[in-house]
């Protein structure tokens, strides 16, 4: 018996190990040459990725058994008792679209922006787990997305803020790259996408403060206060970064993943105001506060970014933490109403228009 046992656990180990290494979801790893590059940022030391104040993410063996006792367990209200509604939109409203600056929001922290006649993708993880595989996350809250990834039109260029999963998404990258013009990313980010059959004229990889011109529009890499990694043994070594898109007419702000610190008044002293900020609000806990934010914190960011108005982004689609699912949007209503703060609460797949913010403002999740 203790020889089948043993026989069991060394095939699983195995498996296990064979799936780490050989799996395209882990994504790839930055060349030799590649790290001489980032070797000149600020933000890179010792071969790993950092953040200002060098705040680490460092969890007790304790905590992190809670944690995944948490993700895993039974969790009331923790995800919503009923598909959540979707706005559907049609690939021919995008392609013929030709008015004002408009967002549609995919949940989490997914967005397809549409700007000076461009179309972009930030952050386009549309598929239904988090994770390298179906049994090591939860489903999406909602079976249909706004549109399918298969029916979206060409794509002038994706945003991608870092390599986590609900942010990097091995499939959606599959049914993406060969209908999108360019890819841009925080350093390192770029080696996934090689991996993935993307070529790497296709990419730019910036640093924190870097901007590129594509025709009228301007992306600029800014900080973020986080980590990044897939597997088990590349843990930073990928940058995490936030985004801002400007145009002749707009100025937008994207927080990406990050927990609450002085970087949020550099960016809006330096590139503020801003007309619309997209900032996590979602999947915080007390176990990791320095790298996700606490609702109340979302909206001094907004006021930090000099926000004219925020929408709460990083919730609406998964449980990665254990609070109820509704708690970060009404958290952070509350705060922003005491600070005399404009907040957008739009369902998935509801056009955001930027000459018409007030509409888009509801409690739908009631």
């Amino acid at each position: 018996m203790s020889i089948v046992i043993g026989s069991g656990l060394l095939l699983v180990i195995v498996i296990g190990v064979l799936f780490l290494y050989l799996s395209p979801e882990f994504g790839g790893a930055p060349t030799m040459e590649q790290k001489r590059v980032y070797v000149k940022s600020p933000n890179y030391v010792d071969g790993k990725f950092i953040n200002k104040g060098n705040v680490k993410l460092d969890m007790s063996m304790r905590d992190m058994g809670k944690s995944l006792a948490g993700f895993f367990g039974p969790s009331p209200l923790t995800k919503p008792n009923k598909d959540i509604p979707v706005a559907k939109l049609d690939s021919l409203d995008i392609v013929e679209y030709q008015d004002s600056t408009r967002l549609i929001w995919f949940g989490h922290s997914a967005f397809l922006l549409q700007i000076s006649n461009k179309t972009i993708l930030i952050d386009p993880m549309f598929g239904k787990v988090p994770a390298p595989h179906p049994m090591l996350g939860s489903n999406r809250f909602s079976k249909e997305l706004p549109i399918e990834v298969e029916k979206l039109p060409k794509i002038d260029a994706v945003l991608i803020s870092h390599d986590h999963y609900d942010h990097l998404d091995y499939g959606s990258i599959q049914k993406l790259k060969d209908k999108v013009k360019m890819f841009y990313t925080p350093l390192g980010v770029g080696a996934h996408l090689q991996k993935w059959g993307v070529e790497k004229e296709r990419i730019v990889e910036l640093d924190w403060w870097q901007e590129v011109v594509e025709d009228d529009l301007t992306f600029r890499c800014t900080p973020a206060q986080h980590f990044s990694g897939r597997g088990f043994s590349d843990r930073a070594s990928t940058l995490w970064s936030s985004w801002v898109i400007q145009s002749q007419k707009d100025n937008i702000f994207f927080s990406g993943d990050s927990g609450y610190g002085p970087h949020f008044k550099e960016i809006g002293d330096k590139y503020g105001p801003f007309d619309f900020a997209m900032i996590e609000c979602g999947q915080y806990n007390e176990m990791w506060p320095d790298i996700h934010m606490f609702p109340e914190q979302t909206a001094q960011a907004g006021l930090d970014v000099r926000a004219k108005q925020i929408m709460p982004i990083h919730w609406g689609a998964f449980k990665l933490a254990m609070h109820p699912w509704t708690e970060p949007v009404e958290r952070v209503t509350n705060r922003a109403e005491e600070l005399n703060l404009d907040v957008l609460t739009p369902r998935i797949g509801e056009p955001i228009n930027l000459n018409r913010l007030e509409e888009t403002t509801s409690q739908w999740w009631k």
